[in-house]
């Protein structure tokens, strides 16, 4: 028979593979040699890995930097008396006068609270609508069907807002469908076209049927990440529809919904332009009157570019520092927000 090694005694077999592990470097891999993870690669090799992935984002990229990032240099003129024909170089230095001279005026707070309040007004009620519908269309068994009505709800967003003030007109205007029903019945003629009370409601309403269904994409794209067989568990355990929106999908797609929520903070100053300049002089600039406006009336009809630049300066602070505590409040709450900090 062949000789068979004899078993070392436990207190050596004990002493051997501390040996082992002693000599085993820290990151080697019990199952191989170890492999160094990507915080080792330099910098060049890190783009030549990503290469594809960046290419694919340079077009968007170039985008924001042309059109974004370097207007930004533009804000020059809210602390200069600018002459469009002495330009940026040559303009006299005033400091803060644009910003003094802004804040002085009663047209600028008015504006201010209007626009405050049409924000206020389509967060709340506007908000909450493609979410409400993206939940209706997912609830829809027949996918041709399905289909159908997406791309119905899609189709206002195509259109202008020229065609959509001008549709509205025809009907809610003083001449309208409307008021000639309530004629009709006997009913005091209503013109909501011109009622400044009801003007964020019909801005609101506006905003409604041209953008609900555009909104819905989104989210419904999130409602798709979600795991059918959460569904299936929840009905298993005796969980009728109501639970299962409220414990799966509501849960499911609230990162989204909390990403959505962060940039409409961002942009809670800028409440439609073009929609607001169409019907503005309808209902008066004391109900009309936005910051949009405020800065067009001042910039391009009475030529105080300074004061118009240093309203939309403050615009895009604000908008700034709202995106940025609205993503960390979400970090504190648990979710990701708009972006990762570095230590997450």
């Amino acid at each position: 028979m062949a000789d068979t090694a004899r078993p070392l005694p436990r207190e050596k077999r004990s002493k051997r593979w501390k040996g082992v592990q002693d000599s085993t470097p820290a990151n080697a891999s019990p199952h191989g040699p170890a492999v160094s993870g990507p915080h080792h690669l330099t910098l060049r090799q890190r783009i030549k890995r990503d290469r594809v992935m960046l290419l694919l984002i340079l077009p968007g990229l170039v985008y924001f930097v042309v059109f974004h990032y370097v207007p930004l240099l533009g804000y020059v003129v809210a602390f200069q008396d600018y002459q469009p024909y002495l330009g940026y170089m040559h303009s006299v230095w005033v400091g803060l006068a644009n910003f003094t001279a802004a804040f002085g005026e009663a047209a600028f707070w008015s504006a201010t609270f209007n626009t405050l309040e049409i924000a206020l007004v389509q967060l709340v009620f506007f908000f909450p609508v493609p979410i409400a519908l993206a939940l209706l269309l997912n609830s829809i068994v027949s996918e041709r069907l399905r289909r159908f009505v997406q791309s119905v709800v899609y189709l206002p967003h195509f259109i202008g807002w020229v065609i959509i003030v001008s549709i509205f007109q025809q009907i809610l205007g003083g001449a309208g469908l409307l008021p000639d029903v309530l004629g009709g019945l006997g009913l005091p003629r209503y013109d909501m076209m011109s009622d400044p009370d009801a003007f964020p409601w019909l801005l609101t309403l506006q905003v409604a049927w041209k953008d609900a269904g555009w909104g819905t994409i989104i989210i419904l794209a999130a409602l798709l990440n979600i795991d059918k067989q959460q569904y299936e568990a929840a009905a298993i355990d005796g969980a009728g529809p109501r639970r299962r929106l409220w414990h799966v999908t509501l849960p499911g797609i609230a990162p989204v919904l909390i990403l959505l929520l962060i940039l409409n903070l961002g942009q809670i100053l800028s409440v439609g332009f073009e929609q607001i300049l169409l019907q503005r002089d309808a209902v008066g600039p004391d109900a009309g009157e936005v910051l949009d406006t405020y800065v067009y009336y001042h910039g391009i009809k009475d030529n105080d570019w300074g004061v118009a630049a240093a309203v939309g300066l403050v615009k895009a602070v604000i908008g700034t520092a709202l995106v940025l505590g609205a993503n960390k409040l979400a970090h504190r709450l648990g979710h990701e927000g708009v972006y990762r900090g570095a230590d997450r």
